[in-house]
């Protein structure tokens, strides 16, 4: 972001609310008093085999970052870069999957771009709105919040070993299920709850994720392992160390900003710097909320899991 940060001043934007300096998950444009639009954008190349439900899942993840910002989508663009022997059929069902997943959140797709590529590639810019008041960032944790996460962990090393041929077809299943789910339930109940912190958890990880949110907040994060929620192969998949190359780079780049209990070994690390796409919200809950909210989110059929807490300080622990 640097080269763009140094053409770019902040001060000679003042609606701009959120975009430059910051590590939120989209840029918020102050409309008047009240409102403001969210803009986001993302794309990826394949994470699964079947074409609609590739389309769905980077559909579900471009929209998931105006969630994680406490907005609601209205309209999206296609992004699309398709080789040119690609077949008419395989094109159009992720682009099908990517309309339907869209539809479902409301959300019109209004036109977009396609260019040709040698690996597809798939996504959508998204707009949305927000009211002002209602807006959630990175930088909202305090201490005494529980740490809330809304899908469990473990996309990226099994989508790995889809791509290297040892996933069951049963897990495959079931990470799809979760990559396809919207996380506008999970956004409107943060608003409901008036939160004010945010994120999804997704290429960077849960500790990366995290980490950002702890460091735009000033504050530290005791993570609590056994309480973490992982797809049901995600620790054969870990022991066979089908991780992506992002693990790796999320541990090199957060790593030393995290510290393990010794007893929690190598593969439960990388768990944690395991990419996610199209993963859950991570919020941050005043305890004297927690209960009613655990129970608001039953009725509306919001999985949550209380994954840890929020304390004065720096950085990341991991306890087991």
């Amino acid at each position: 972001m640097r080269p763009v940060q140094n053409v770019f001043d902040s001060a000679d934007y003042p609606d701009l609310l959120v975009g430059l300096e910051g590590p939120d998950d989209a840029a918020v444009w102050q409309l008047d008093n009240k409102r403001a639009l969210v803009v986001t954008t993302d794309f990826f190349t394949p994470v699964v085999d079947d074409p609609y439900d590739y389309g769905s899942i980077a559909a579900a993840n471009s929209l998931s970052d105006i969630y994680a910002m406490g907005a609601q989508p209205f309209m999206a663009l296609n992004i699309a870069a398709l080789p040119p022997d690609l077949p008419a059929t395989v094109s159009s069902e992720i682009l099908r999957g990517g309309a339907e997943k869209t539809r479902e959140a409301g959300v019109v797709i209004a036109g977009g771009h396609t260019v040709q590529d040698k690996e597809p590639k798939y996504g959508l810019v998204v707009l949305g709105f927000v009211d002002k008041d209602k807006m959630l960032t990175k930088s909202g944790l305090r201490p005494g919040d529980a740490l809330v996460l809304t899908k469990p962990l473990g996309f990226g090393c099994t989508t790995t070993a889809l791509k290297q041929e040892k996933a069951d077809a049963a897990d495959i299943r079931e990470v799809v299920a979760w990559m396809t789910r919207l996380n506008r339930t999970a956004g409107l109940l943060a608003t409901e709850f008036g939160l004010s912190a945010a994120t999804d958890v997704t290429g960077f990880s849960l500790l990366g994720h995290g980490f950002e949110m702890a460091n735009a907040s000033g504050v530290a994060l005791h993570i609590d392992y056994a309480q973490i929620p992982f797809v049901k192969g995600a620790r054969k998949y870990a022991e066979m160390w089908t991780f992506p190359g992002g693990a790796s780079d999320n541990r090199a780049h957060f790593g030393s900003q995290v510290t393990f209990y010794p007893s929690i070994d190598e593969a439960s690390q990388m768990l944690l710097f395991d990419p996610q796409t199209s993963g859950g919200l991570l919020l941050g809950v005043p305890q004297e909320k927690l209960d009613v909210f655990k129970a608001r989110a039953k009725e509306v059929d919001q999985p949550v899991w209380v994954i840890g807490d929020v304390y004065e300080g720096q950085g990341i622990e991991v306890m087991e």
